[in-house]
């Protein structure tokens, strides 16, 4: 068994405000997660303003409530903050995206991410209007 050191920057497409599926986006971008029998995967997003997580991948509802939650928890008020050059939601995004995380570590299971039935990746957009998102993704494993 011989063993994989892959890495790679995806670009995922520009999306609105909100919580965003994107498993398929990613999987579909990634050269080498054939090749791994058994290893993890290191997906870092390379921003300040979003954030990614795991959940609920089959009712869209779910994630329309995070960002129900998300937007009660940390409003968008500009009286609150000091940061808010780029608009009301700037500081606020920094928040949320420090809340949620910047980085997930995914197993790999015969070519495959190893989530569960129900479990996809997020986006967690918290810009109103946050453009393109990079990745970077670092596998390892055995093939």
């Amino acid at each position: 068994m011989s063993h994989i050191w892959h890495q790679q920057t995806l670009n995922l497409k520009a999306r609105s405000r909100g919580f965003h599926l994107v498993t398929d986006e990613i999987v579909s971008q990634l050269e080498r997660l054939d090749d791994i029998k058994i290893g993890l995967a290191h997906i870092h997003i390379l921003h300040t303003s979003a954030s990614l997580t795991v959940n609920e991948n089959a009712d869209p509802t779910v994630r329309d409530d995070f960002e129900t939650h998300f937007t009660r928890t940390v409003p968008e008020d500009s009286s609150l903050y000091r940061h808010t050059l780029e608009g009301p939601d700037d500081m606020t995004s920094h928040i949320k995206a420090s809340l949620l995380g910047s980085s997930l570590t995914l197993p790999i299971r015969n070519g495959r991410l190893a989530l569960g039935t129900w479990q996809g990746i997020y986006l967690c957009e918290h810009r109103n209007h946050g453009g393109s998102r990079s990745v970077i993704v670092t596998l390892s494993g055995s093939g």
